[in-house]
C-alpha cells in the first residue's frame, strides 16, 4: 500500500475554528443582544406593558410596520420584474441596469435621504409636479415608503436572481406545448418555483426596512403620533432623563419581531433546500 501524505486544511481545525466562531458571535452578537433583554427583564410587566401601550409608541409601532409591509410588497412584485428582466433578457446596458441595483447597498443610508428629500420636496424634480395639484409628498408618510422601498429593493432582487437562472425552461417549453397559456404557466410552474426565493426576499426587505434609520429622518418631518418612526423614537427616550428604560422595553419589542422575521427566513430558507 502506498504512502499517502496526510492533508492538511488551509483553516485551523474545528476546535480551534469553533471556538473563534463562538468567541466571535458572542461578543459581537449575543453579548449586546442578551444585555438588552436582560435591561428589558428588569422591567416589571406592568411597566413594560405601559411603554409599549403609550399612545407616541402605538403610533410608532403602526407606522413602521405599516410602512415596512407595504414597502417589502412593493418591491416584491416590482423586484420580481426587475430580476426577471435581468436573468431572461439581454439588452444593452444590461451590466449597468444590474449595478444600479447594489447602489443601495453601497450607498450611506444618510445620504439617500438626502436625496431623496430634495427629490420629494416642493422644489424637487418629483415633488414640484405634485405640489401643481397642491399634493405634498416630502415629509409625510408617502415619502417613508418611497425611503423604505428603495433601501429594500436590493434584497428582493438578490435573493430571486439565483432562483430564476435555476428554472429550467424546459419545463416551461413543455407546459406551452401542452396546450397551457403564459399565466398558467407562470402561476402553475414559475411562481410556486420561485416562491420561496420571493418570500424570503420580502422578509429580508421588511427586516431591513423595520430597523431603518438614516433615510427616513430626512425624508419625513418626524411629527409624533404622526410620521415618527420606532428608531428615531429610540433616540429621543435616550435623549430624555431616565429615558433609558422606555428605550430598552421598546428596543426588546422589535428586537422580537427581528428574531420572528429571521426565524421565517430560516424556515423558508429549509424548505426551498428540500424542494430541491
Amino acid at each position: 500500500m502506498p504512502f499517502q501524505f496526510k492533508q492538511h486544511s488551509v483553516l485551523p481545525g474545528f476546535g480551534l475554528t469553533l471556538g473563534f466562531t463562538l468567541t466571535y458571535l458572542g461578543l459581537l452578537v449575543m453579548l449586546p443582544l442578551t444585555m438588552l433583554v436582560i435591561s428589558a427583564a428588569s422591567m416589571s410587566l406592568g411597566d413594560f406593558w405601559k411603554v409599549i401601550t403609550m399612545p407616541s409608541v402605538v403610533a410608532a409601532f403602526k407606522l413602521s410596520f405599516g410602512a415596512s409591509i407595504l414597502a417589502a410588497s412593493i418591491n416584491a412584485v416590482f423586484g420580481f420584474i426587475v430580476a426577471w428582466t435581468l436573468v431572461r433578457y439581454h439588452f444593452p446596458g444590461r451590466r449597468f441596469v444590474d449595478a444600479l441595483i447594489d447602489i443601495p447597498f453601497a450607498m450611506p443610508t444618510a445620504v439617500s435621504g438626502i436625496a431623496l428629500a430634495w427629490i420629494l420636496s416642493p422644489v424637487g424634480w418629483v415633488g414640484s409636479w405634485f405640489d401643481l395639484y397642491d399634493i405634498r409628498i416630502g415629509g409625510t408618510r408617502i415619502a417613508i415608503v418611497i425611503a423604505l422601498t428603495f433601501i429594500g429593493l436590493p434584497f428582493v432582487v438578490r435573493t430571486l436572481q439565483p432562483a430564476l437562472e435555476d428554472l429550467d425552461k424546459e419545463v416551461e417549453e413543455a407546459a406551452e406545448s401542452l396546450g397551457a397559456t403564459r399565466r398558467q404557466t407562470f402561476w402553475k410552474i414559475i411562481f410556486p418555483s420561485v416562491f420561496p426565493a420571493l418570500a424570503t426576499g420580502f422578509a429580508l426587505a421588511l427586516a431591513r426596512a423595520l430597523g431603518e434609520y438614516g433615510s427616513v429622518v430626512f425624508v419625513s418631518s418626524n411629527r409624533p403620533m404622526e410620521t415618527e418612526i420606532v428608531p428615531l423614537l429610540i433616540i429621543q427616550q435616550l435623549d430624555q432623563q431616565d429615558g433609558t428604560s422606555c428605550a430598552t422595553a421598546i428596543a426588546a419589542v422589535m428586537l422580537a419581531a427581528s428574531f420572528v422575521l429571521m426565524l421565517c427566513i430560516n424556515l423558508l430558507q429549509w424548505y426551498a433546500r428540500r424542494r430541491r
